[in-house]
């Protein structure tokens, strides 16, 4: 299977996974104080939460409203960064935040967060056309919800 990710009905989603999404949900909330307390409300362990919680990502109903975050790591060469916004600009993908580091031994580390129109088999794909970017060495999604 070539595939890092797949997509799994929340009805039939083992009952980590689901608490760890509501986990994830209350914490974005803002209502506790702590993730300790959060954590005792969905009864999930601290060691479950933090094993899951960057790798498990919950796909919204309204699929306009995904956000994504990228983490790239690139080559300082001019205009690279241009070439990644392009290919979100010729999918109609609304860049939110761009956070870059200043490049230390010739390599840039970038941080993009996007509002995609497209479901996570498509982000797929869209990764794997920024990785064919001259320049760009790693391309991870770090989060979408």
């Amino acid at each position: 299977m070539d595939s890092s990710y797949i997509i799994v009905d929340y009805n039939i989603a083992p009952d980590v996974f689901k608490r760890v999404i509501m986990t994830k949900n209350l914490i974005d909330s803002g209502k506790f104080k702590s993730v300790n307390e959060v954590l005792e409300q969905t009864k999930l362990s601290r060691t479950a939460f933090y094993k899951y919680k960057n790798h498990i990502f919950s796909c919204g109903d309204n699929i306009s409203d995904n956000i994504a975050t990228l983490a790239f790591t690139l080559d300082d060469v001019t205009g690279i960064l241009s070439e990644i916004l392009s290919v979100f600009a010729k999918k109609e993908i609304s860049v939110l935040t761009i956070n870059q580091n200043i490049p230390v031994n010739g390599v840039a580390n970038i941080t993009i967060s996007l509002r995609l129109k497209y479901n996570s088999q498509d982000m797929e794909k869209i990764i794997s056309e920024l990785k064919k970017i001259k320049g760009v060495n790693k391309v991870s999604l770090l989060a979408m919800t």
